[in-house]
């Protein structure tokens, strides 16, 4: 069961998006990417999520969604999603499901 902010956040954020018209450009039209880092910690590995155009108690309920579809620890720092551990096919797969352009980026 998921918990009602999270429920709220999506469900505003799915609103927002049929709100807008269709000839301007959507805030979520480039691309998601979602790759891997391991930059600064210790060659530990995180899938990154950027391009997400979002609020931020919108990009905290989503980072909560992907942590618990991974099933594993994660954050949000600078408007980036970080996810602990290599999940890019889960985390891209799991964006398509809710509509979200999201592309693997890397290697």
């Amino acid at each position: 069961a998921r918990p009602p902010r999270v429920v709220a956040a999506l469900a505003l954020l799915a609103a927002r998006l049929r709100q807008l018209p269709r000839d301007t450009p959507s805030p979520m039209k480039d691309p998601i990417r979602v790759g891997r880092e391991t930059k600064g910690r210790r060659g530990k590995g995180v899938t990154v999520v950027t391009g997400l155009r979002l609020a931020p108690a919108e990009l905290l309920a989503l980072a909560a969604e992907l942590k618990r579809a991974c099933g594993s620890g994660g954050t949000v720092k600078d408007g980036v999603i970080e996810i602990q551990g290599d999940h890019r096919d889960r985390i891209v797969a799991e964006l398509g499901r809710r509509g979200l352009p999201a592309k693997r980026s890397g290697g």
